[in-house]
């Protein structure tokens, strides 16, 4: 498929930028580049990739890819949508600072309008980096993105509620602690109640907030917006209803010899359509 890409990178950044001054929008996570083309269609103006539903695309458990396969995949992405488009950068595929700082820069370098950080070390024995070492890994992330020209948007992630951590006051001192080390904003996955909501948005103020909603929460957009959110992402969870869709229809396939499974599926003419078009 040909690049939609019309908006210069500096462009799309600009405008990222932008969305996280003022006010709520909604950042859904596409995890292949046709899947980011509709999210354009249905004017949606900004797009997060998703680090598992592009993992479950390759065959591979989420956080199972290696940085060549993500930094790839994060170009792709970039140059399929005119929208500004944050990478799901996990850990920075290092553990030490100055290999984040290396990572980061590469990443910059795909044309992402913005990336994330998280704290978790993937060692179920200690799950997440010692808070000094977190920041240092945040101000790492921080240098490498100003050596660029510092236009790329920074995103610090706590990951404590998804770590079986789940101590907001261990939370909101990561994050402000993130903030401090230059995270444009921050982004605690993982947190439900209105309650944690506020305290994380007071606690960081006036930096942006990002939640997760990857399932039904009981909250609207309005209400997540009251409550003072900037951003809101869905993570793996339009892959995993894709996949549902999919898994659906295959056992009955092949467990029913049935093909009603495929009544919901979009018809060939309508895909061809959006993938040929211009994506702006």
């Amino acid at each position: 498929m040909p690049s939609a890409d019309t908006a210069t990178t500096a462009e799309k950044r600009r405008r990222f930028h932008e969305l996280h001054r003022s006010g709520c929008f909604v950042i859904p996570n596409p995890w292949d580049a046709g899947s980011a083309r509709y999210l354009q269609a249905l004017g949606f103006k900004a797009l997060a990739t998703t680090s598992s539903g592009f993992a479950w695309s390759q065959g591979r458990p989420d956080c199972g890819v290696s940085r060549e396969a993500m930094l790839g995949h994060l170009r792709a992405m970039a140059d399929a949508t005119d929208l500004p488009v944050n990478a799901d950068f996990q850990g920075g595929f290092a553990h030490d600072p100055e290999g984040v700082a290396v990572n980061v820069h590469l990443a910059v370098e795909t044309g992402v309008a913005g990336l994330s950080i998280e704290d978790s070390t993937g060692d179920t024995e200690k799950p997440l980096y010692d808070l000094e070492v977190a920041v240092a890994r945040i101000r790492a992330a921080r240098r490498a993105i100003d050596r660029a020209g510092g236009d790329t948007l920074l995103v610090g992630r706590a990951e404590c509620f998804l770590v079986s951590r789940p101590d907001i006051d261990e939370t909101l001192a990561r994050l402000k602690a993130y903030a401090s080390a230059g995270a444009d904003c921050l982004y605690a996955p993982g947190i439900r109640s209105s309650e944690h909501i506020r305290r994380v948005v007071e606690s960081v103020a006036p930096k942006p907030v990002n939640l997760l909603v990857g399932s039904s929460s009981g909250l609207s957009v309005t209400e997540v917006a009251a409550l003072g959110v900037r951003r809101i992402s869905v993570g793996g969870a339009l892959a995993r209803a894709a996949w549902g869709g999919f898994m659906r229809a295959a056992k009955l396939l092949a467990e029913q010899g049935r093909f009603d499974g495929f009544a919901d599926a979009v018809s060939h003419d309508a895909l061809e359509s959006l993938m040929t078009r211009p994506a702006g």
